[in-house]
């Protein structure tokens, strides 16, 4: 199995989760956590793959991940009740999805032979879309677009990271390991220790 594989594999499983947990706190039935887990767990991967024109899909060439996003979601239906906080396991789960969506992204990008800035794009696009598309669809604030909040900055960082060890020729693993790495620590940083970006404040007009 392709490292991009298993790291689709591992994206789909804990984005799923964080898919299911959003449907929890909207209060949907068990198609509605299915629906939201499936959006959630391939559609980030899904519009990489259509920019970068592979065919089939990822997951139409392999129809697992949505048993797999199917599974996760109802396990959350009959286990979510018993979680303190929904929205914090959801940021976590999010924060670690977010850290191996990227580099999924990042590794498929390199192996096409793609340009830096492209597989910088696709590794953000991997690992932000889906969990966009969630937060929309269950009537949240995204949480990429927080307030400050580190999300496709950590994205970008870790990308960035994958592209500059490549270049260095430090091997596709090292890359790999440098981009979830950095990912985790931003976006962790954020959730845990309240990491924020200067955001714009907006000031009466000059007379």
């Amino acid at each position: 199995m392709s490292a991009v594989a298993v790291l689709d594999f591992a994206a789909v499983l804990v984005f799923a989760l964080t898919g299911a947990l959003a449907a929890s706190r909207a209060q949907l039935d068990i198609v509605g956590f299915a629906f939201v887990a499936c959006l959630t767990a391939v559609g980030g991967g899904t519009v990489r793959d259509l920019l970068l024109d592979r065919n089939p899909v990822f997951w139409v060439a392999e129809p697992t991940y949505i048993a797999i996003a199917c599974a996760a979601a109802v396990v959350v239906f009959f286990t979510a009740h018993r979680m303190e906080s929904r929205y914090r396991w959801l940021t976590w789960f999010d924060a670690f999805a977010l850290a191996v969506a990227v580099p999924a992204g990042v590794s498929l990008a390199l192996d096409m032979g793609q340009s830096a800035p492209v597989v910088i794009i696709m590794g953000m696009v991997t690992g932000c879309l889906g969990g966009l598309m969630r937060d929309v669809v269950c009537n949240e604030v995204p949480l990429v677009l927080k307030q400050g909040e580190l999300y496709a900055s950590a994205a970008f960082a870790g990308a960035c990271g994958a592209v500059a060890v490549s270049a260095a020729g430090m091997g596709a693993a090292a890359a790999l390991v440098v981009c979830a790495g950095l990912t985790l620590a931003l976006r962790a940083g954020s959730v845990g220790l309240g990491w924020r970006l200067p955001v714009y404040k907006a000031r009466a007009p000059r007379e």
